[in-house]
């Protein structure tokens, strides 16, 4: 694979080109995150992390229900490290008031949801913005 280069906006460059606006934290290693996870002040958890093989596309599936599973038992770590995954993914935080009747919202999380599974289908996904 060649070497991923970023720009200061955390977009990836070798992907920004083919209309993918993924975040650069998307492609991190398992160690990448694992030291990130260090990084945020959460070193306890760093084991955690790699015990469970999280990568950069495994990431934006990590929510609250998953950290417990994965031995993080500590309800305001699990809030913060939540908080912390979104942001470096720049997604929004849910909203548990918003209606279901309207589109969601944050079109750049479902997005990675999707690309995160691997194989040809996901890997040839593109992300568009929703024009307002």
């Amino acid at each position: 694979m060649a070497a991923q280069s970023t720009g200061s906006s955390g977009i990836n460059a070798e992907y920004g080109n083919s209309g993918d606006c993924v975040p650069d934290a998307f492609f991190w290693t398992i160690d990448e995150v694992a030291n990130w996870i260090e990084d945020i002040g959460y070193w306890q958890y760093k084991s955690c992390f790699t015990e469970n093989f999280v990568d950069g596309r495994k990431l934006i599936m990590i929510d609250a229900n998953a950290l417990p599973r994965m031995g993080i038992q500590d309800f305001d770590h699990v809030k913060a490290i939540c908080g912390a995954i979104r942001n470096v993914l720049g997604v929004e935080a849910p909203d548990s008031m918003r209606t279901i009747y309207l589109p969601p919202r944050d079109h750049l999380a479902t997005f990675l949801e999707k690309k995160a599974f691997l194989g040809p289908n996901s890997d040839s996904l593109e992300f568009e913005p929703l024009s307002t």
